[in-house]
């Protein structure tokens, strides 16, 4: 997306919440949002492929006459090819600009009385019809329900239908001036609002029960450490995707990805997900996301993946039930991670899901580097026993929506390339500070990756770390234990400090006397 469409989708998206504000929370009008540009992303996707399709007979589209027999047998051919090469099916009449044109009187002229000017019922119904086109398809899992959480019938739209009917046509009006410009496929419409929404609008909404969004940044740099000297992927998998953003970003750097794995626990989140997935043009026979508790319902057990990205919930909570203690996941490091953080029981997951020729990276609270117990046994066990660890990377602090916590990136892989050290990166000092927020630059993410590829040492910034210090330090992998960011003190000249002293000593005398003096003259007593 250029600076351009990215100004404009932004001024969009405020102009959007100017119309929500009041009615309903930060995190609902996001949803809201999002939820109407899919469904004009899919409505501009579908007039797209229907034009190309009727280049030979040269018509458009929308001219169809969808009540003709000529009209209804061009629309389905169209349809039976649209649901095999899109997953879905959308009439002239369901497209998003036909209904935002209709409603748009509404908005222009104030008018709530004009019948012919009412949307939501159409709307209602082409939300619905979309999902109906795909049933009993190869499609009909990626857009089950989809739409779920446009609720138009909601009181917070409105008390009233006109003025439910008058809101989300002021909406759709605001979204029909933006330019997908669908030929663009470095295009991240869905990403770029998702986080200009959080972050301009929902300062919370990025953080639900410990769930953090991943900010682009970060993202990038999960990114291409797992495709390092790679040119393409088989698989990718994030056993807790989100909205998506670390599975694209993925796809984004190293430009091919045969196919990408997920799983999701929120529901709403789950759905922008897929929605995520279908509007960055990943076909829907590509991506397999799953809505289910990751820990304690995994959905992918069998797969081994060549790429594993995450940013898990931060010290989550989850059942450590003995009964995980027969799950091969877990059996092998004779502890569970502690009930109140969950930490390692997602490293756990994650490497069990690595291909023997896979890269794995994850974000984590800095705690999973020190603490004792049963997270100590399981660091020491994933270092002396399997040597997965590849890498530890500290990153600043406050560069998540909603937490100032500091995080660490820890890299695994099952076959190691250097197999007696582990790199570790300080990169906590290195952001740049955008008002609140701490941002990674450009170059600050290139020096992490160029110092992971050469895994050198670095004064005040990386050491290569032998596994015989590893060991003696007894597995705690605090990065200050590795990696002296101290400055040198100052040498003081105690000779110079002296003559100072004595310095200030005489200048005091002279104040004094002057003091004596003036106190002398007007006949009052020396305060001292």
């Amino acid at each position: 997306m250029s600076e351009e469409q990215k100004r404009i989708l932004e001024q969009q998206l405020w102009n959007i919440a100017n119309t929500l504000r009041g009615k309903m929370n930060a995190d609902e009008f996001r949803d809201y949002i999002l939820g109407f540009i899919f469904y004009k992303y899919l409505s501009e996707k579908m007039y797209l492929y229907a034009n190309k399709l009727l280049n030979e007979d040269n018509i458009e589209y929308n001219s169809i006459d969808e009540n003709t027999p000529n009209g209804k047998e061009y629309l389905t051919i169209i349809k039976d090819q649209s649901i095999e090469a899109l997953g879905y099916f959308l009439k002239p009449s369901e497209l998003f600009g036909f209904i935002a044109q209709k409603g748009g009187r509404v908005a222009e002229e104030d008018n709530d009385e004009a019948t012919d000017n009412f949307i939501l019922d159409d709307l209602t119904k082409i939300l619905n019809n979309i999902q109906q086109t795909t049933l009993g398809t190869a499609s009909e899992d990626d857009f089950d329900n989809l739409f779920e959480d446009l609720d138009l019938n909601s009181t917070k739209l409105g008390r009233t239908v006109k003025e439910r009917n008058k809101l989300i046509s002021k909406v759709l009006a605001h979204l029909n001036n933006i330019d997908f410009n669908l030929s663009d496929t470095k295009a991240d419409v869905l990403g770029d609002a998702y986080e200009y929404l959080i972050a301009q609008f929902a300062s919370g909404a990025g953080k639900k029960a410990g769930e953090f969004y991943t900010p682009q940044q970060v993202s990038t740099i999960l990114a291409r450490l797992v495709t390092v000297r790679k040119s393409r992927l088989k698989s990718v998998y994030d056993p807790t995707c989100g909205s998506g953003s670390l599975l694209l970003r993925v796809k984004r750097e190293i430009g091919e990805v045969s196919e990408f794995f997920g799983q999701e626990q929120n529901r709403t989140t789950y759905n922008l997900c897929r929605m995520n997935m279908i509007l960055h043009d990943v076909h829907y026979s590509q991506f397999n996301i799953k809505q289910e508790d990751t820990l304690e319902h995994p959905q992918h057990l069998e797969q081994r993946f060549e790429a594993v990205v995450a940013n898990p919930p931060f010290s989550a909570h989850w059942s450590a039930s003995q009964i995980h203690m027969s799950d091969e996941r877990f059996s092998q490091y004779g502890k569970l991670a502690p009930t109140t953080k969950a930490d390692f029981g997602f490293v756990q997951h994650m490497i069990h899901q690595l291909a023997d020729n896979g890269t794995m990276a994850v974000v984590l609270p800095h705690g999973v580097l020190f603490r004792g117990a049963a997270e100590g046994h399981i660091r020491k066990y994933l270092i002396e026993e399997k040597n997965y660890l590849d890498a530890v990377i500290g990153l600043p602090a406050n560069i998540f929506y909603g937490t100032s916590i500091p995080t660490c990136i820890l890299v695994f892989k099952k076959c190691r390339e250097d197999s007696e050290h582990v790199l570790f990166i300080d990169a906590s000092n290195d952001f740049e500070k955008v008002k609140t927020q701490n941002i990674l630059r450009d170059g600050d993410i290139d020096q992490i990756i160029e110092t992971y590829k050469k895994r050198i040492t670095q004064d005040k910034y990386s050491y290569l770390a032998p596994l015989a210090e590893i060991k003696e330090n007894d597995y705690n992998l605090n990065i200050p234990r590795y990696v002296d960011t101290s400055s040198a003190e100052e040498i003081i000249d105690l000779a110079t400090v002296a003559q100072q002293i004595k310095e200030l000593d005489n200048q005091m005398q002279d104040t004094d006397a002057k003091i004596a003096d003036f106190c002398k003259q007007l006949n009052i007593p020396t305060p001292f």
